[in-house]
């Protein structure tokens, strides 16, 4: 049998949470990792040599995104989605599932797949997990997501249920479909926020022989205290050899509590998005650069951060900038952001091999309360 195209390696654990390495066709990446979102070929606003230049390994590329633009024949031409964005690292590609369901217009869903309007000019469109899988090894990522059904947060048990099982058929023809060897295939667990339906998807997911596994579902509109309690009793369940994904999230509060039940991997928009909103995630937790308190502060926007925008430029002037509309700000506070969990991952793969992590906890909820908890104060 040949070598998996991606394979995990365990360097150190503390109670659940894990430290390791994620072994890639484009290099190896140290775990646990956050993974910048690049959905149309490009993390806004940032170059791929700032990435490198911050620590970034995996970065996400968005099938549903590159297949309506600019198509994924012309990038293949091009040598691939390593070749056409200019990123020689490891890259991952969605399954354009949860954006066909949440962006696309008019979508239908049935057995076979999704019919549906691309949200840019309105054309008819059609996404099977066959389709996916041939856009996705068009594009030549080294870790691609199967086509899932992600259900809403609000769905009643049937729904979730339907999904679940659809998404377990949708696995099989993926697996099917692939004849990349290059390419490693994730299968995602749905199920909601329901216990006893995690669970019984894990077992059926898991019981495929893929390289990877994702958590799915999750971070799209349940509460924190919800995701928290299915991931204490799900993430410890994913194959303990293989690497363990959770989707969409990014939150700092949201990714230590994470690692604690020994999650690998995330992605996210947030510090991208923050950033062009004019908010950053700080060692003083969430600032609001456009606040007037800001205005002859002559301080850097986090004094722990030693990441280009914190060493060179003042919160006054940043504030300014954001009030000018200059775009510089977006891409400062975009790379301060991103900067910053990629430092917080650091942190958690140190305070794992040493012993720590329990204290990198506690000081992580301090820092980051959620809503309930302020309330509460």
């Amino acid at each position: 049998m040949s070598q998996p195209a991606v394979t995990y390696e365990l360097v150190a654990s503390q109670d659940k949470a894990r430290r390791g390495i994620l072994h890639t066709p484009h290099g190896s990446v140290e775990t646990p990792t956050f993974m910048p979102v690049g959905t149309v070929g490009s993390v806004k606003g940032l170059a791929p040599w700032e990435l490198k230049s911050m620590g970034a390994g995996v970065v996400l590329g968005n099938t549903y995104h590159l297949h309506l633009r600019p198509g994924e024949e012309l990038i293949a031409r091009r040598g691939g989605l390593h070749s056409f964005v200019a990123w020689d690292g490891p890259m991952l590609t969605d399954s354009g599932g949860f954006q066909v369901f949440s962006l696309a217009a008019l979508n239908q869903i049935t057995e076979e797949g999704v019919a549906f309007r691309s949200h840019i000019d309105g054309s008819k469109r059609f996404l099977s997990p066959e389709e996916s899988m041939r856009i996705q090894k068009a594009l030549g990522a080294d870790i691609i997501m199967a086509f899932d059904q992600c259900p809403p947060a609000d769905a009643e048990r049937s729904m979730i249920e339907a999904a679940m099982g659809r998404t377990t058929r949708w696995l099989d023809r993926c697996i099917a479909a692939l004849d990349s060897p290059q390419q490693a295939l994730f299968g995602i667990v749905q199920g909601g926020v329901d216990l006893e339906l995690r669970v019984q998807h894990i077992e059926e997911i898991c019981s495929r022989d893929l390289p990877g596994f994702a958590l799915g579902g999750l971070s799209v509109g349940e509460t924190n205290e919800a995701m928290y309690e299915v991931l204490e009793h799900t993430a410890y369940r994913l194959p303990s050899g293989k690497p363990r994904y959770l989707m969409g999230v990014g939150t700092p509060r949201d990714l230590v509590e994470a690692v604690a039940q020994g999650i690998d991997m995330f992605d996210c928009v947030l510090p991208t998005r923050n950033g062009r909103m004019g908010t950053a995630m700080t060692s003083e937790g969430r600032i609001n650069i456009k606040n007037a308190r800001f205005a002859e502060d002559d301080g850097p926007l986090d004094p722990e951060c030693p990441c280009p925008t914190c060493t060179t430029f003042s919160r006054a002037y940043l504030r300014h900038l954001y009030q000018a509309k200059e775009i510089l700000v977006m891409r400062a506070l975009s790379e301060h952001n991103l900067w910053y969990l990629m430092g917080l991952m650091e942190r958690c793969r140190a305070a794992i091999s040493e012993g720590t992590f329990d204290q990198l906890l506690a000081d992580t909820r301090a820092r980051w309360p959620l809503a309930s908890e302020r309330s509460e104060q």
